[in-house]
């Protein structure tokens, strides 16, 4: 059985300022008819940046849909027509501070595929130097260091849960 759905119809449900919710209805490969709701993402970005071979940065900030502060590396969302490596140099330097001499593409995931087209393409950023931080105006966010080591204790302790953070580790 081929696994595919063809779209029949989009109706978008929510434009919001960068996101969008559509219920698309679909053929399914028997051909019955369903409905799928779906978040358009523009795509992000986001960063391992070494400060040195074995240690890195994070950047820890409140997240609201959790009602926490995260520990996660840096990232940011494509402008349009922006392009991944363009958008991960611009986004390392506006979190941490620091630009990158060398920015290595390792791959990308797609965050939750259920219901969200988002696709996030990972960098390794390394041989750092001074930067200027400027976050957007409504992101507040610190920097800290962190050797990998230290990283993957506080992911097994439940300390580290975001998944772009947890999934850049296999990258490497």
């Amino acid at each position: 059985m081929k696994f595919y759905e063809t779209t029949i119809k989009e109706t978008e449900i929510y434009a919001g300022n960068y996101l969008n919710l559509m219920n698309v209805q679909v053929e399914l490969p028997n051909g019955k008819l369903s409905n799928r709701d779906i978040i358009k993402h523009p795509g992000a970005c986001a960063i391992i940046p070494f400060i040195s071979e074995n240690e890195i940065i994070l950047v820890e900030q409140f997240r609201k849909p959790l009602e926490r502060t995260l520990l996660e590396i840096p990232a940011g969302k494509l402008n349009k027509n922006e392009s991944p490596i363009t958008c991960a140099h611009r986004e390392l330097e506006e979190e941490t501070g620091y630009k990158a001499k060398d920015m290595i593409y390792l791959g990308k995931i797609a965050t939750a595929p259920g219901f969200c087209d988002e696709i996030i393409h990972l960098f390794k950023a390394t041989n750092l130097y001074d930067g200027t931080k400027s976050c957007d105006e409504d992101e507040f966010t610190d920097i800290k260091r962190f050797t990998l080591d230290e990283m993957k204790l506080m992911i097994k302790k439940g300390e580290i849960i975001d998944t772009k953070t947890i999934s850049i580790l296999s990258y490497l």
